[in-house]
């Protein structure tokens, strides 16, 4: 199957997905139909994984720049979608979490169900854009998207949550989902194994404060120091949340809790 996947957006998450599922990718930039349609002449894929996206920086960055932020949160995967329809191709959107207000006195975590309500950040409403246009086709066709939420990897990368986090003086302590990103291709693979489609949050198990992650570290790095802040202080506008993985589960694919990988991530990383 995977000379028959095709991968757009050679991030941070396309170049890591491409390596765990050993298929092509594009890198062509996508701004119009044709930039598209031409890609998928060239590989005649069975399935397209849209991992294109823009954040910048931090999410700050997208006001800086509407139009690039559009076009790849919004319009790419819209453009992406037409064409997966006109040629009968899969398409799985990789979306993001951050789409959502959470309440940590309720402590449920996030079903697919409930509907997208945090509205107060540029690079959320596109994401938020982007679901929605794609969501329509569902019925019809066979659409997966995919949220993930602050990716973890088992290798140094400035998208890496454990890079941000060694780097940064001062961290947050708010309890988050992770999406450990060799778990999230093993996800992956068994969603298109088993033809889903609809919408599926791609999140280790449980949730995780990142003073655990770092204290995981600091038991292989003894010198390593960090501080803790309170996110109030902060005066930031960001949606810290906790997703469930209850649909996924019943999709047949057990994920491993969080805590369960925060050893084997930090020793191999150490390796690079």
């Amino acid at each position: 199957m995977e000379n028959k996947i095709l991968i757009f957006g050679k991030g941070f998450v396309g170049n890591r997905l491409q390596e765990e599922l050993g298929c092509a990718i594009s890198s062509k930039k996508i701004y119009a139909f044709k930039d598209a349609e031409e890609e998928v002449k060239q590989f005649n894929p069975a399935v397209i994984i849209n991992c294109i996206g823009h954040i910048g920086r931090n999410v700050d960055d997208c006001e800086l720049d509407k139009d690039k932020t559009l076009m790849a949160n919004t319009f790419v995967p819209i453009i992406l979608a037409e064409v997966a329809l006109r040629y009968g191709i899969r398409l799985i959107h990789i979306s993001s979490g951050c789409i959502y207000h959470f309440d940590y006195s309720n402590d449920k975590p996030v079903s697919e169900e409930k509907m997208p309500d945090f509205f107060e950040l540029f690079y959320s409403r596109t994401k938020i854009y982007s679901d929605a246009a794609l969501e329509t086709l569902m019925g019809k066709y066979p659409v997966l998207i995919l949220r993930i939420r602050v990716p973890l990897d088992n290798r140094p990368h400035p998208r890496n949550i454990l890079t941000k986090l060694i780097n940064y003086k001062k961290i947050i302590n708010l309890p988050n989902s992770l999406t450990y990103i060799p778990d999230f291709a093993k996800a992956l693979k068994h969603l298109i194994e088993i033809k889903a489609s609809g919408i599926y949050n791609v999140v280790n198990k449980g949730s995780l404060k990142y003073e655990e992650l770092l204290d995981t570290y600091r038991k292989h790095v003894p010198d390593f120091k960090y501080e803790t802040i309170d996110y109030k202080a902060l005066n930031l506008v960001r949606t810290n949340l906790i997703l469930s993985v209850d649909k996924l589960e019943e999709a047949g694919f057990k994920m491993r809790g969080i805590r369960e990988v925060l050893d084997e991530c930090v020793e191999e990383y150490l390796k690079y």
